[in-house]
């Protein structure tokens, strides 16, 4: 494929204005909907292929939050397309003042493999809704969900408008070569950085949606058997190839002993006795990330988990104790099912090994105590987060998901994934049929008194 010439291709459609018309735009949306639906049993099956999904996990997590977010959107766009009113200041009299809502252009959207349909499908809606067009960069490393996603787009579409494009490194630096007018990446820190770095050679705006350690706050208050069963899910979802999950466990000292039977019990409950042999839990997404989870557990205190097995790339859930922040494992991003515990005394000490840090992309606590809640909300920078559960923020369309920091710039999901995807441009209307002298040479002291009214 000659990437050029398709970037071409796209910036021509754009120019044409059909994508400007709302009324293109939802009909879009309704073909990719009703695309998805069809192609409902072939992602599920591509899911289970690359990471083992099971079919309630898959459509939780993916088929049904993109339809879901796809829906609230298209009810919305025709609404937020419209140009907004403002008041004009008193200096500008007489005019109209008015944002009008602009979509960018040719967009890339660089989709990682963790969640390799949601994560490619999401942010193509905002793209759509905004009246973009779009070329998708889909993961090499879950090859089934990209063919899959390859046929539907193909189908549905033509490339002029949306299209998917696959390969790896040197695909995706050619397209990152390209001058686009947006870039959405979603990924890890050292590939965001380069995509950041690219980006700049054009000065092309983008998105990046990062990670980074998350932590995880279990204070003496909190509900620990509710703690401990949200922790689980959120942790091991995916087998914790999750930017949100859990990343690390701050235990409160006074709660250890409890609290850690507790973790393990959901765990037996959740995953059987025999997890490696649960069908319906999710391997590693290759041999690679696998052994490089292997060795993040060696030499530590396993309390719980720990077995592997190398021909499904499974991982059992697993807990580590004794941990400090010099241990191996607190100096990268797990994205996989282990759990370390770090243990406190006081929520001072919480917010001192967290400001350590870069910026997390969520933060979860649990905790009764509302000072504590206050505390640690205030006083510390996330991305997003919950207070007595984990991940769920991102399961709605009426907040944005993204990072600060190191985990990320920009976000997304409902609105937020419009707004990404649109320039807001600002327009004064002035009328002729008065002309306010005032701002024209010459300049006078009764101007100046004039103006000093006008701006103070």
């Amino acid at each position: 494929m000659d990437i050029s010439k398709l970037v071409k291709k796209q910036k021509d459609f754009f120019e044409t204005g059909k994508t400007k018309d709302v009324d293109f735009r939802i009909e879009s949306l309704n073909k990719l909907q009703e695309s998805i639906k069809k192609y409902e049993q072939k992602i599920g099956q591509a899911l289970k292929e690359d990471l083992n999904k099971s079919e309630f996990e898959s459509y939780m997590t993916e088929i049904g939050m993109a339809l879901s977010d796809l829906s609230f959107i298209k009810k919305r766009v025709r609404k937020w397309s419209k140009d907004k009113r403002v008041l004009t200041p008193l200096s500008q009299f007489h005019a109209k003042s008015f944002i009008r809502k602009e979509p960018y252009g040719v967009t890339l959207i660089i989709s990682p493999w963790n969640y390799p349909f949601l994560l490619c499908i999401e942010p193509l809606i905002g793209a759509i809704a905004a009246g973009n067009c779009a070329i998708l960069k889909v993961a090499e490393d879950s090859p089934n969900t990209s063919k899959v996603i390859t046929e539907m787009i193909a189908e549905t579409f033509p490339e002029e408008y949306i299209t998917v494009v696959n390969g790896g490194k040197e695909v995706a630096t050619e397209l990152l070569e390209q001058k686009l007018d947006y870039i959405f990446y979603t990924g890890g820190i050292t590939v965001g950085k380069i995509v950041m770095e690219k980006a700049a050679k054009n000065l092309t705006p983008v998105t990046l949606e990062l990670g980074g350690k998350s932590p995880c706050i279990v204070e003496e208050s909190a509900d620990l058997k509710i703690a401990a069963k949200r922790i689980v899910f959120g942790k091991y979802l995916n087998s914790g190839q999750t930017c949100v999950a859990p990343d690390y466990l701050l235990l409160q000292n006074s709660v250890k002993e409890e609290f850690e039977k507790y973790l393990k019990e959901y765990i037996a409950l959740f995953y059987t006795n025999e997890p490696l042999k649960n069908e319906d839990y999710t391997n590693i997404i290759n041999e690679r990330h696998f052994n490089r989870l292997i060795n993040l557990i060696k030499g530590e205190k396993v309390i719980h988990g720990g077995d592997i097995d190398r021909e499904t790339l499974k991982i059992e859930p697993t807990i580590l104790d004794k941990i400090t922040l010099d241990s191996p494992i607190m100096q990268e991003e797990i994205f996989g099912p282990i759990l370390p515990i770090i243990c406190f005394d006081t929520i001072e000490e919480v917010e001192d090994i967290i400001l350590r840090g870069e910026k997390p992309l969520a933060l979860y606590l649990f905790t009764k105590n509302k000072k504590v809640e206050r505390d640690i909300l205030r006083n510390i920078s996330f991305g997003s987060g919950c207070v007595n559960d984990t991940i769920i923020q991102l399961a709605t369309s009426r907040m944005p998901f993204g990072g600060v920091g190191n985990s990320g710039m920009g976000a997304y999901h409902g609105k937020y994934s419009f707004d990404t995807f649109t320039h807001e441009k600002s327009i004064v209307k002035k009328y002729n049929w008065i002309d306010l002298p005032i701002r024209y040479m010459p300049y006078t002291e009764f101007k100046l008194k004039l103006l000093k009214l006008f701006l103070k």
